[in-house]
């Protein structure tokens, strides 16, 4: 039989056939295979997790098939309580498959140590972006005699005197004590006359 004739047969028509039911029920089958194995259309709604503890959220995660990991902690935030979860990925209400990730950043415990900065003879206008610049905050000013007017002449918490170099808490108040500018150069020689004159 010619090749020509083999290719116009019922035989050659009838293989043809048989072999395209069997590509499709090859691919039907991987496609209800990979629906399988991909749990295809089981998705689970992610729980929202912040200000959960890290055991807390890993107990809740595992109820559900899902794992929790801890990228980072963070900075203190006021906001949430200390050692709890401040921001997850994915974020709650995504729907993910079981098995997922979920990856979260923890609160510290507290504010960290800020080492204060030297703003002794800086002018006020100077001082205030150094400490926010530095994570304090101005507290309260208190103004006494002095020639230059809004310089910085000493720093304080709580009462106490700060210097360059001390450690207070990050976000805590730093008092500072300004010069008036009501006392003149003469005013401060006269005063050092008057003290050296028996």
């Amino acid at each position: 039989m010619s090749l020509r004739n083999f290719l116009t047969s019922k035989v050659f028509f009838k293989q043809v056939a048989i072999a395209l039911v069997i590509v499709i029920v090859v691919i039907f089958g991987l496609l209800y295979w990979l629906d399988f194995a991909t749990n295809h259309g089981e998705e689970i709604p992610v729980p929202d997790l912040k200000k959960a503890t890290v055991e807390k959220a890993q107990q809740q995660l595992e109820d559900i098939d899902l794992e929790v990991v801890v990228l980072d902690t963070v900075d203190f935030n006021p906001q949430f309580p200390p050692y709890t979860i401040t921001e997850q990925d994915p974020l709650a209400k995504v729907t993910v498959k079981d098995g997922r990730k979920i990856y979260v950043k923890v609160n510290a415990g507290g504010y960290s140590a800020i080492i204060v900065p030297d703003l002794v003879q800086k002018t006020y206008r100077q001082a205030v972006p150094m400490l926010k610049s530095a994570g304090l905050e101005e507290g309260t000013k208190t103004y006494v005699p002095y020639m230059a007017k809004d310089v910085v002449l000493e720093m304080k918490q709580k009462g106490k005197a700060l210097k360059k170099g001390d450690k207070v808490l990050k976000a805590s108040k730093v008092d500072l004590v300004l010069g008036d500018g009501k006392e003149s150069f003469q005013d401060e020689e006269s005063t050092v006359n008057d003290t050296l004159t028996p």
